[in-house]
């Protein structure tokens, strides 16, 4: 019977699969904290209170990018190529969601309406960051070569949503409640086609790295496609509904330095 554990656990126990699970994994936190360090730069001048949660936010993800190339350093691998059909960051941006690239490349201030798009797409993408870290936390957390990283992750990613939500609510009071809400909608609906297509993308290079035969591929393929048609139908309201969240000032702190592994 197939399940996400026993899949996983596939992934990691071999080098190869192991090798572009991290390296996908690493470039996307290093693009998110790429994005980050450069909003935080150009942060609307009316909007200069949210800079060092952002720093924060850009700093947390350079170090799960650090996280993931540290392990594979310790098992004696080298990052490999990321494939582009499984870089999610990039397929949300050629999809239109989230700031531009070349917008974040000048040096001209963002708008308040730019930062308040930057908060809702982050808001949906933390939301996907924090229920994959809490499924591996449940499969892996006790799992001696990754649970430490991966707890941390799961914290880290914990916080950003929080944050989010705590953004979001104050900015929708100050009157930008509207443009949140679509926005929330817009990227939740894109997010769940990209995440879809990312996951056949690197279910299909993990199955040739692994020599899964074409039945369980299939299976696997169908399992993503059936997630994708709940995502379409009902699924997506989880990603951009807004809440206080118990942890306030979730960023309000410097980032916690990543651990020796």
């Amino acid at each position: 019977m197939l399940t996400a554990k026993g899949l996983f656990k596939e992934i990691i126990d071999n080098d190869e699969s192991f090798a572009l699970f991290c390296s996908i994994a690493a470039s996307g936190e290093s693009q998110g904290g790429w994005e980050n360090a450069r909003i935080a730069a150009l942060v609307a001048p009316g909007m200069s209170d949210l800079t060092p949660k952002i720093t924060r936010h850009g700093a947390d993800e350079d170090k799960h990018g650090r996280i993931f190339n540290a392990l594979m350093k310790k098992r004696g691998l080298e990052p490999v190529p990321v494939p582009p059909d499984t870089d999610y960051t990039m397929l949300l941006e050629q999809r239109g969601i989230g700031l531009a690239h070349d917008k974040l490349r000048r040096d001209e201030p963002l708008s308040e309406q730019d930062v308040v798009v930057y908060l809702a797409h982050s808001r949906v993408t933390e939301q996907r960051a924090a229920d994959q870290m809490d499924m591996l936390v449940t499969y892996f957390g006790d799992h001696p070569e990754l649970g430490k990283a991966i707890h941390m992750i799961d914290n880290d990613e914990a916080n950003h949503l929080a944050y989010c939500h705590e953004e979001l609510l104050r900015l929708a009071r100050a009157g930008h409640g509207r443009l949140i809400q679509r926005t929330l909608r817009e990227s939740a609906l894109v997010e769940i086609q990209v995440y879809r297509d990312v996951s056949l993308a690197v279910m299909g290079h993990m199955g040739r790295i692994l020599g899964w035969s074409k039945p369980k591929a299939a299976v696997l393929a169908a399992g993503i496609h059936g997630t994708y048609v709940y995502e379409r139908a009902a699924g997506w309201h989880r990603m951009v509904g807004l809440k206080m969240p118990e942890r306030l000032d979730a960023l309000g702190g410097p980032a916690t330095p990543a651990p020796a592994f």
